[in-house]
């Protein structure tokens, strides 16, 4: 019987160097090759999936932005756009609060041009987003997105931040002081299920592999939730298994684990 199978990109897919293991490409062509289903389910707003090399594996289709957007076979089947009174809140108080803010939708993104200084990920937006990266003083054309993400300088309000927002979205904190900011009722694991019964794909017949804290729900909510063996311990707490490290051939090695290839 047909699995379905849910893959994070950032340290399940490839690493932080955006390097995808030679392992991962051909466990997923034999994944396919096996008549399962393969997506990408990502805490990344669709805007910065455009990796060729990544999309060109053979997936079936994109959650993106923590669940906010679905797309298969090309199409976009589902989205969920922030309000233009909520991003221009969020835009004014987290100036007021000097937290420097990337605004990520499905076709672009917003960026502040200060407090970014030295950067790589926003000099890394920048680069491959190319014209749908904009700086967010001085645009005035609409501005629609997902989600949000965020980083905590020196002076920055955090406190009043988290106050603002706490009744309107889950706050995840990652490492190097960086804050994701998800609409409340919305995760990888809720993009799952309304795709699953769009689909009609049983929840028990699914799986999904991941490494960060934006990962739990999802582990959580299918069938079969996998931790890469580089995941945070959080993670593994809560995953039915464990696989090995990304470069070792964690994802070949879960696949085979499961009887998928």
């Amino acid at each position: 019987m047909s699995k379905t199978v849910f893959f994070d990109i950032d340290g399940t897919l490839w690493d932080y160097d955006m390097v995808i293991p030679e392992s991962t490409i051909e466990a997923i062509a034999a994944l396919k090759a096996n008549g399962h289903k393969a997506f990408l389910c990502t805490g990344r707003a669709r805007a910065s999936v455009t990796s060729e090399k990544l999309l060109n594996m053979g997936f079936d289709g994109i959650i993106a932005a923590c669940g906010n957007y679905i797309e298969m076979d090309g199409k976009v089947i589902y989205e969920n756009d922030l309000s233009r009174d909520m991003v221009e809140k969020i835009i004014r108080v987290l100036s007021e609060c000097k937290m420097p803010v990337v605004l990520e939708g499905s076709t672009d993104y917003w960026i502040d041009d200060e407090g970014f200084e030295n950067d790589p990920y926003v000099d890394y937006l920048f680069d491959s987003l190319g014209e749908h990266a904009h700086i967010i003083r001085g645009y005035e054309g609409e501005i629609r997105v997902n989600k949000f993400s965020a980083d905590i300088i020196d002076g920055t309000d955090y406190e009043r931040v988290k106050a603002e927002f706490a009744d309107d979205f889950i706050m995840l904190e990652h490492e190097e002081n960086v804050v994701e900011f998800v609409p409340k009722g919305t995760s990888k694991a809720t993009g799952i299920k309304w795709l699953c019964e769009h689909l009609d794909i049983p929840m028990d017949e699914t799986f999904a592999m991941g490494d960060s804290v934006n990962d739990i729900d999802m582990l959580q909510s299918v069938g079969h939730g996998i931790a890469m063996g580089n995941a945070t311990p959080p993670v593994k707490e809560i995953a039915e298994y464990v696989t090995i490290d990304i470069m070792d051939g964690g994802v070949k090695h879960a696949l085979e684990h499961y009887g998928l290839i």
